[in-house]
């Protein structure tokens, strides 16, 4: 079982920055393909970014590309998103999610899901 922790969400203004975490916790954790997804408000989930497991293949949806960056450090079993130049668009709970392939991760084919972070951005 591998059990994933958010967190870094907050209140921050327009323009501003945030970084989040996810904390993974089995040791096999860094076998895993890991993505960062986003819920607003009366909204679909939405794909942000993922990333394979040794980090060398990356994908972003259009709407962060740019802007976010996903990274990960596998010494820490962490996983992060890097989120520039917010906007109050980017409101949302961000949920951190792990399956085998970055394929995966992208076509919503989930093994584990984070319980989510609140990212709120004030303009």
């Amino acid at each position: 079982q591998v059990q994933l922790v958010e967190s870094g969400g907050g209140l921050v203004q327009a323009g501003g920055s945030l970084r989040l975490s996810c904390a993974v916790s089995a040791r096999t954790g860094t076998n895993y393909a890991m993505g960062w997804f986003r819920r607003a408000p009366g909204k679909e989930r939405e794909f942000l970014a993922a990333t394979s497991w040794n980090s060398r293949t990356t994908r972003y949806a259009d709407s962060v590309k740019g802007r976010f960056t996903i990274s990960r450090d596998n010494a820490k079993n962490t996983v992060y998103l890097q989120m520039n130049s917010l906007d109050p668009e980017d409101t949302a709970t961000y949920y951190c999610a792990a399956s085998d392939t970055t394929a995966q991760i992208m076509a919503v084919m989930i093994s584990y899901w984070g319980q989510g972070t609140q990212v709120t951005v004030s303009s």
